[in-house]
């Protein structure tokens, strides 16, 4: 007897549907697992046969061969267990074939019978939404993940016996309904965010860029010794940057259920991420790695934000493998079993001391010899500075700046501020395939950064001067632009540039690249 079951499996954040094609026969007695499973998958042999016989069923003494087509791709995980055993109850009469009409199943059985979570069910509900599947069955422990995508009955279940009595039509189990708009919107109502910009104290040009940066998502660097307020700064970045959008919390959601990140019966990630990994990452967990590679940090950062602090302790090469992501967006993974692209649009932002001791040019404190500065800096290559919108200062502090008591804007007023400077990016850009004044090009910067003849002798001047390159240009011009943003003027004004050249001046400072 011959049946098909419909699963799924995961290809980058996508699903791509896998049909699990059971064959029972006469012959000697045996399961044979084909179309290139990994080892995961043929243990599901095991577990599958053992799961039938613990959940009261008979299992088949005859030839039983399954095929998960198509047979090129390599399949992996042990999501393809509930649908095997599926199909073998099925050929065995104890499962209708009707009742597996336009339904899709995912899930990992346990000896006993139970089924468990598994990783990516909300890109696979969705592909099978858009394959025209009208149901899912999937573990409970994912329902509520599941029911994110509208207009899908998303059925979840406990164990092997109750699906069976289900297709059954023995019991009912109701399908899992969330409201994606009121869950997200509660959600958000309930982060209780302790961090604010008020309790910053001083460093009044470290917050300016930083809001500059936040109104048009620019990558910023902070320079400064050590208890400055860099990490603390940083920390508090994410509450000026306005809410996620339904959308864009679906997105970031899609990459933690395929890393596995979401935590148990959360359905969407509604905070923006913020991602401060240790300087000993690995390209590998930076980009995305494995054999299937799986969503690196930069992808777990997407629209939010990536903090690397102490940058230059960073491996050359780990920070170098950045530098077409930041610009492109996405980060496409090649390894033997798949090519895979993930999305990491994030805003970089990263801390270093001006040298090993973090003291330099304070020659009180600072005791680095030249090489050592000189060798330490030169970690930071030019074209992944170039690709830092902002660089800005952070002083240290004395005992009377720390005391001060002055009225200090919370994070909700900046916020306004950058909200408003996005909606005006947001209208200007709404016939282009870009968002933020960071995404614009070299091709599309003159229509939309026009300066006066006054303008730009001050920018050519500048450029002469401190000997920018040509990216270094248009990152100003960016940045100008969104300083305008700010101050909702249409127009870039002198001033606006001269605002955007301060925030490059830093490199002639300590990398000294007009020499």
């Amino acid at each position: 007897m011959f049946n098909k079951v419909f699963s799924a499996s995961l290809l980058g954040i996508n699903g791509y549907i896998i049909t699990v094609e059971v064959d029972v026969s006469d012959g000697f007695p045996k399961l044979d697992l084909v179309g290139l499973p990994d080892s995961a998958v043929k243990e599901s042999a095991q577990r599958v046969r053992t799961a039938i016989k613990n959940s009261n069923f008979t299992f088949p003494y005859r030839r039983i061969t399954v095929n998960l087509a198509p047979a090129h791709l390599r399949k992996e995980g042990s999501s393809y267990d509930l649908p095997i055993a599926v199909g073998i109850l099925t050929c065995s009469n104890l499962i209708p074939k009707e009742a597996l009409n336009k339904t899709l199943f995912v899930g990992e059985l346990s000896l006993n019978g139970d089924v468990r979570a598994v990783h990516g069910i909300l890109p696979i509900v969705d592909k099978a939404k858009s394959a025209g599947f009208r149901r899912c069955i999937v573990p409970k422990a994912n329902a509520s993940e599941g029911a994110v995508i509208k207009d899908i009955d998303i059925i979840g279940i406990d164990n092997l016996s109750e699906l069976v009595q289900y297709l059954n039509q023995k019991t009912t189990i109701p399908p899992t309904k969330i409201d994606v708009d009121g869950l997200f919107y509660d959600l958000k109502g309930k982060a209780n965010n302790t961090l604010d910009f008020k309790d910053i104290k001083g460093q009044e040009n470290v917050r300016r860029a930083l809001e500059i940066a936040a109104a048009g998502m620019h990558n910023i660097l902070m320079i400064g010794p050590p208890g400055s307020g860099k990490t603390m700064m940083a920390k508090r970045l994410p509450t000026i940057l306005p809410d996620l959008s339904i959308d864009e919390s679906i997105e970031i959601t899609k990459i933690y259920s395929v890393a596995g990140l979401l935590n148990d019966n959360q359905s969407l990630v509604t905070k923006r991420p913020f991602r401060s990994p240790h300087h000993t990452l690995s390209n590998a967990a930076l980009t995305g790695g494995g054999r299937v590679p799986r969503p690196g940090e930069i992808s777990l950062a997407h629209h939010g934000v990536l903090f690397l602090d102490e940058l230059p302790e960073f491996k050359k090469e780990v920070l170098e493998v950045m530098r077409q992501p930041i610009e492109e967006g996405t980060v496409t993974l090649s390894r033997v079993q798949a090519t895979l692209t993930y999305p990491c649009n994030f805003m970089l932002v990263a801390s270093m001391n001006p040298c090993p001791c973090g003291f330099y040019p304070d020659h009180k404190k600072c005791s680095c010899t030249p090489l050592q500065i000189k060798r330490y800096l030169n970690k930071i290559s030019a074209p992944l500075l170039d690709r830092l919108d902002l660089h800005v200062e952070a002083a240290s502090l004395d005992i009377v700046k720390m005391e001060r008591e002055d009225a200090v804007e919370s994070s909700a007023i900046i916020r306004e501020r950058v909200k408003n400077a996005q909606a005006i990016q947001s209208e200007r850009y709404k016939k282009e395939s870009i968002h933020f004044n960071s995404q614009l090009t070299s091709s599309n910067i003159p229509v939309n950064c026009p300066l006066s003849k006054d303008s730009k002798a001050l920018l050519k001047q500048a450029f002469t001067h401190f000997n920018f390159s040509a990216r270094a240009y248009h990152r100003i011009l960016k940045v100008a632009r969104t300083i305008a943003d700010l101050e909702q003027k249409t127009n870039i004004s002198e001033t606006h540039i001269a605002e955007a050249i301060s925030y490059r001046t830093l490199d002639n400072k300590y990398w000294d690249r007009t020499s």
